[in-house]
């Protein structure tokens, strides 16, 4: 009978412990991250939120890319109150990297009119105990959306699952060449390398702008727009199970006439014949 027992509680711990291991793909582990650090601004603060969340290496672009340790220590408060909704997540299969994305409404006042709108891109890596620190935050303004976001919320594909990485340092040089590849060719042809990269599910954030969703809408409004890009790559990171990286950078865009420097983030996602692709990019203008 104690033998029986003993299995039995084996068998259960077991089953417990894969459970575990599963969830920690789920994507809504950096949903609810996102959702915690949101509370956690409305009770502590901006800069107190900030502190709590962020990766050792986590950045912020205030306007270059600065620790979020770094600029939050360097400040004594910021004011007013920010509110954010995630509605595009992923995570990678592993859930060491995941990201969220959506609308946020920032507010220095009192009245309507010192409400100002946007949308973020936030990437979460998991540190030694599987948290979700927040490792890049940017953010980009433009009008009231007229309506809501549609939410994209996905786990891990299994079908594009592939070896766990064995040597990271290899793994994050294919994401450095990947992105100066796009980069190099976004300086010859925008909307040929959108053709050639952007994922079917890609998202594309433009100041000013609602985000837009699907390659086709994008390459319309790359080429309605007039835009040209030349863009540098300053770092990526990619997940240990090889399905979910990211990179970001500076970049310089015409748009018609107007040049101007922005800051980008790009997520990339691997697809079914191992071919990485932009699943989401975000360009932020670089304040004068």
């Amino acid at each position: 009978m104690k033998r029986l027992i003993l299995a039995a509680i084996l068998l259960i711990g077991s089953r417990g412990l894969g459970l575990a291991q599963t969830n920690l793909a789920a994507v809504s582990r950096v949903v609810d991250a996102e959702q915690s650090f949101n509370k956690l601004v409305e009770r502590k603060g901006i800069k107190e939120a900030f502190l709590s969340v962020a990766d050792p290496e986590g950045v912020v672009f205030k306007p270059e890319a600065v620790k979020i340790t770094d600029f939050y220590n360097s400040i004594d408060k910021q004011p007013g109150t920010l509110t954010w909704k995630p509605k595009f997540a992923r995570i990678s299969a592993n859930g060491d990297l995941g990201f969220t994305a959506g609308p946020y409404v920032y507010q220095n006042g009192k009245t309507e009119d010192d409400k100002v709108f946007g949308d973020y891109v936030s990437v979460w890596r998991a540190d030694a105990n599987n948290k979700l620190k927040l490792l890049i935050d940017l953010g980009i303004q433009h009008p009231e959306n007229e309506q809501e976001e549609i939410t994209d919320f996905k786990d891990p594909d299994p079908s594009k699952k592939v070896a766990p990485s064995k040597d990271p340092f290899n793994g994050r040089s294919i994401i450095i060449g990947t992105d100066k590849i796009f980069n190099h060719e976004l300086s010859v042809s925008a909307l040929a390398t959108y053709k050639e990269f952007l994922s079917p599910e890609g998202r594309y954030y433009f100041p000013g702008f609602d985000p837009i969703t699907g390659p086709d809408k994008i390459m319309k409004f790359i080429d309605n727009e007039d835009i040209s890009i030349s863009a540098e790559t300053i770092n990526v990171g990619r997940s240990t199970s090889n399905d979910l990286a990211y990179s970001y950078g500076r970049a310089r865009i015409k748009k018609g006439e107007i040049v101007s420097n922005y800051n980008y983030v790009r997520i990339w996602e691997l697809d079914k014949n191992h071919k990485w692709n932009v699943l989401l990019e975000i360009f932020s203008a670089v304040e004068q």
